[in-house]
């Protein structure tokens, strides 16, 4: 008692005292109540912290927002040039109010870095995801780990992300291949996130700029890709340099799958997201893709070629087959020693009730049927 007692007294915290002789600012004085500065510094520091990780919570929001909705303002006209539908569904729409004076924008958002915006009603595409992955500028804590990071980790390098997932429709893309121009500067980051793009081999090709790397399948298979579509024209457009990543072609899904799915054809273009004031810096190479899509149906690859992909897929889909295979009578495996441990428990806490006598009369029963086991063990063995 007296341990609780001294616990909870270094937990009080101790009497305000004012002292009797005080000569600094009072702000305030009415009857006894005094409001003097001078002995509230810890809580002026405290108040200070917190007013300034709100200010910084709420400008790294709109700071995100007024990004995003910059860069779809810049491309919209692309977009609505494009597409029936430019816009994300009326009924998904989470409203983005950028500026208290400025019109409202329509994105879909989940928290205060990520923004979506689904695009569809196009020949050769089914629907567009453009998706944001923005720096949490709203959380300091975050941001702060960021930028330390980057002093311990010389290839971590956190930024602003913005894919134009176009997802084809069937017979746009006449063959399975996975194919890529990549910046040098991403291959590390893309070697380690792609799962689709292990299929291929890193190259150089004289037929993009030098900045670039081609990861192809087969030569074959980039030969064609740059014969129906004059790539190197845009690539080498030196205002798009800062922001184009890697510009990809695949019939696989990012991730390795744990089952086997049916290939998607998918034409993925990674940018690094303008700054507000520059978003038009992309608009070229985003209207370039519309008719570099509308040209894959023109690629022409050697008969081989297409024989060695549809072996690779094969042996692919067999591999991720087997392993599903085992992870499923693994798990089936697991379930059933769990459900011998339950039932064993069960059955040890409904002998735990029983009297003593009829305790003894179970565990000579057990012994027994452990005799005659490890004698039918011995005649077989003879």
């Amino acid at each position: 008692m007296a341990t609780l007692t001294k616990f909870l007294a270094s937990l009080t915290p101790p009497p305000v005292v004012n002292p009797d002789e005080y000569d600094g600012l009072e702000l305030f004085r009415w009857r006894f109540f005094v409001f003097r500065p001078a002995l509230f510094k810890k809580e002026a520091f405290f108040l200070a912290g917190a007013l300034f990780y709100l200010a910084f919570f709420f400008y790294g929001r709109w700071f995100n927002a007024r990004k995003a909705t910059k860069w779809l303002e810049a491309h919209l006209s692309v977009l609505e040039s494009q597409f029936s539908k430019p816009q994300v569904s009326f009924f998904l729409i989470i409203q983005v109010r950028i500026l208290s004076t400025g019109p409202e924008k329509n994105w879909i958002q989940d928290g205060y870095s990520d923004f979506f915006n689904f695009s569809t009603g196009r020949r050769n595409v089914a629907s567009l995801h453009t998706v944001f992955a923005l720096r949490p500028r709203h959380d300091l804590l975050q941001m702060t780990f960021q930028t330390l990071r980057t002093f311990v980790d010389l290839q971590y390098r956190p930024q602003d992300d913005l894919q134009l997932d176009f997802r084809l429709l069937p017979g746009a893309v006449p063959y399975d291949f996975v194919w890529g121009v990549v910046s040098k500067d991403e291959l590390l980051f893309v070697k380690n996130n792609r799962w689709d793009l292990t299929f291929t081999r890193t190259t150089e090709n004289p037929g993009v700029p030098s900045r670039f790397s081609v990861m192809s399948e087969f030569a074959d298979v980039t030969d064609g890709v740059l014969k129906a579509f004059p790539l190197a024209k845009i690539l080498e457009d030196s205002k798009l340099a800062p922001y184009i990543r890697s510009l990809t072609i695949t019939d696989q899904p990012r991730d390795r799958p744990t089952k086997p799915v049916q290939p998607q054809k998918h034409v993925i273009l990674s940018l690094n997201v303008p700054p507000a004031s520059q978003t038009a810096a992309t608009v070229d190479i985003v209207a370039a893709i519309f008719p570099f899509i509308d040209s894959l149906s023109k690629v022409a690859i050697r008969p081989e070629t297409k024989t060695k992909l549809k072996k690779i897929r094969e042996g692919t889909a067999s591999d991720i087959k087997k392993e599903a295979e085992r992870d499923k009578k693994e798990q089936e495996a697991e379930a059933l020693e769990d459900k011998k441990a339950a039932k064993r428990k069960a059955e040890e806490e409904r002998v735990a009730k029983l009297s003593a006598a009829e305790q003894q009369k179970i565990l000579e029963r057990e012994r027994k049927r452990s005799i005659r086991k490890s004698q039918g063990k011995i005649t077989a063995r003879k």
